[in-house]
């Protein structure tokens, strides 16, 4: 006879505690969504990630818990995987500025990774709507395809607060705009034929520039307003991580990375996320999407070394349990696999890649074996607590990326998954 399929403890406690839920339809009500009230508790930041960009599912369902949070739970600002310094004009847009036709030209060199619908519906929300709901953009300039967004910006601030400075910035934008691409997948090869010397100048000249904004910032504050400066030396922060970021991904691939060395991204990430916080009235509570591999509160490896520290760690240490991780991930289906293609418009191809059965210890076996549709599941009942309960012995040990897996204890790195039984990759991905 055949072996029976091991038994898979997991998936009884997911059988007992995973909530079902009912709609995918992003116009669908919201009642089936309440559960999540109870679960984020009084979180002031909701991070909701995805195992793969370009899934229609994952999309679908990050709209629907978009709208609940806002109009159930009282939040009023989405934060999202997109450029702080490109995030400045989307937040205007979203409050009314503009036509509703020029959003398609705020993104038209991003990457189309579910941003558009979310901006819609914000701008429709905040017709009616009071207070506003705020867009928050967070990453480094262009997710390190280019260095130009943050500092063209800063070029324009200088021009009026300090013309002498303006050439050293100029300087930087002359070398940037060399190996400027749609993506870090196009940039990072570009920045790594320049010569050295290039290289050694671009850093030298930013670093020269950021210590100059932070020693006078008395003398800018005076000249024009605290607002401005600030978001002028977080676009700076952003070149600069941006620029430490190629090096590290050099090293990383060329077998000589520092541990954790590609940290650089996701600090910078967490640290945005502190920073409108900080700016946003007291108790504004925060939407934030992002990949998985970046709201996760564990540490990323890959066969053993140490590659990075995400955005969700960081976060988790300032916030506490003020910071809760949503991952959304699938058990059969397709996935998007980005293969690297210089000769693309953003540095690589999707790929619809069919799923295999998922791996025994993966979160995706479980949900597979306890036969669960589209759900979610608290993870925090599922970790020891203070009132005795021991919890359960062992979680899943990895979670799907893509069409890989990243090993980590799930039940620690996320506090809650929500599951879809099947993913499709996006078909509205013309303008890649």
């Amino acid at each position: 006879m055949p072996a029976s399929p091991q038994h898979n403890p997991f998936a009884d406690w997911l059988r007992a505690h995973a909530v079902p839920l009912t709609h995918l339809d992003r116009e669908a009500p919201l009642d089936d969504l309440e559960p999540l009230r109870a679960v984020i508790g009084d979180a002031r930041v909701v991070a909701i990630g995805e195992s793969s960009h370009f899934i229609a599912e994952f999309a679908l369902m990050r709209e629907r818990i978009l709208r609940f949070l806002v109009e159930r739970c009282g939040f009023t600002v989405l934060a999202f995987e997109y450029g702080f310094s490109e995030g400045v004009s989307l937040d205007a847009w979203a409050q009314g500025e503009g036509a509703d036709d020029d959003l398609s030209a705020h993104l038209a060199e991003a990457i189309p990774i579910g941003l558009d619908e979310p901006l819609r519906w914000m701008r429709r929300h905040n017709r009616t709507a009071s207070p506003p709901v705020r867009f928050a953009g967070i990453d480094i300039p262009a997710a390190g395809g280019s260095l130009l967004p943050a500092l063209a910006p800063v070029a324009d601030y200088l021009r009026h607060i300090d013309p002498e400075t303006l050439p050293v910035v100029q300087e930087a934008m002359r070398i940037a705009e060399t190996f400027a691409g749609g993506s870090a997948a196009v940039a990072a090869p570009a920045w790594e034929r320049l010569a050295t010397a290039e290289q050694d100048a671009l850093s030298a000249t930013l670093t020269r520039l950021l210590i100059r904004f932070r020693s006078v910032e008395p003398l800018y504050v005076s000249r024009g307003d605290q607002r401005s400066y600030d978001i002028a030396v977080r676009r700076l922060e952003g070149a600069c991580h941006g620029d430490y970021t190629f090096r590290a991904m050099a090293d990383l691939f060329a077998g000589k990375g520092l541990a954790a060395d590609t940290s650089a991204r996701d600090v910078y990430m967490a640290d945005s996320v502190l920073w409108h916080l900080e700016r946003f009235e007291p108790g504004t509570r925060v939407v934030l999407a992002a990949h998985n591999a970046h709201i996760q509160k564990t540490p990323i490896s890959f066969n053993g070394h140490l590659t990075g520290l995400p955005m969700g760690q960081y976060l988790h240490r300032a916030l506490g349990e003020e910071y809760f991780a949503l991952g959304l991930t699938s058990t059969t289906g397709h996935t998007a696999d980005m293969p690297r293609d210089e000769n693309t418009r953003f540095g690589f191809t999707i790929d619809a890649t069919a799923l295999e059965p998922a791996e025994p210890g993966s979160i995706e076996a479980a949900f597979a074996a306890a036969e669960l549709g589209l759900s979610v599941a608290d993870l925090q009942q599922a970790r020891p607590q203070a009132d005795g309960n021991a919890g359960l012995a062992q979680g899943p040990d990895r979670i799907r990326i893509q069409s890989a897996y990243l090993h980590t204890p799930v039940i620690e790195a996320f506090d809650a998954i929500l599951h879809t039984p099947t993913s499709t990759v996006a078909d509205d991905l013309d303008n890649m």
